[in-house]
């Protein structure tokens, strides 16, 4: 059964293998794969450095690097398999404000389509509401239908759909009441009860 967990090198060996289903190169949102540019990932120090940072990120005591926000991170696993990762930033800078949004997340190649994304925004989502925050801002590849769909079914609210320094991204807000709910989805549910 899926968990979202606190990053651990317990998982480095899972977590090399999800890596390895991925394009070289590709861009794995919500993992904070930033962080490890100079880490070898490889090496089980190096991962367990990246992990402490991943970790320090959420910690609004400590400052963050330029260009960086505060963000938790999550990673979603079965059991001791890494399936992806997911990251709550804290606020938007310019960046996220335009093309990145509060919220990031992947899924590895070989978990996508079982709804696994889905269900960890709307986990996250319940978080929000602990960091102050009554809307986020989810963005997607204006392409990217699976993404969109995963926001729209956690009631995302597509704003636009804008050219940004790191491509066409589709703008979604959630709008969420003080636990964390979707006010759209609460009232479809209500709609559809009706």
């Amino acid at each position: 059964m899926a968990e979202l967990i606190a990053p651990t090198g317990r998982l480095h060996s899972s977590w090399l293998t999800a890596r390895d289903e991925w394009q070289p190169g590709a861009h794995q949102d919500g993992a904070g794969l930033r962080l490890a540019a100079d880490d070898d990932l490889d090496s089980p120090e190096g991962f367990a450095a990246w992990v402490e940072r991943l970790r320090q990120q959420s910690d609004r005591s400590l400052p963050v690097e330029e260009g960086r926000v505060h963000a938790s991170h999550w990673w979603i696993v079965d059991g001791e398999t890494y399936l992806g990762a997911i990251d709550l930033r804290h606020y938007l800078n310019a960046f996220l404000l335009e093309g990145g949004g509060h919220i990031g997340y992947s899924i590895r190649p070989s978990a996508r389509r079982r709804g696994l994304a889905t269900w960890a925004l709307g986990a996250v989502l319940l978080k929000a509401p602990g960091l102050g925050l009554d809307r986020v801002l989810l963005t997607c590849d204006d392409g990217n239908v699976g993404s969109a769909r995963t926001i729209e079914s956690n009631g995302g609210v597509l704003e636009d759909v804008r050219s940004t320094e790191i491509g066409v991204k589709r703008r979604y807000w959630i709008v969420l009441d003080g636990a964390g709910h979707s006010h759209s989805l609460m009232a479809a549910t209500r709609t559809v009860a009706s």
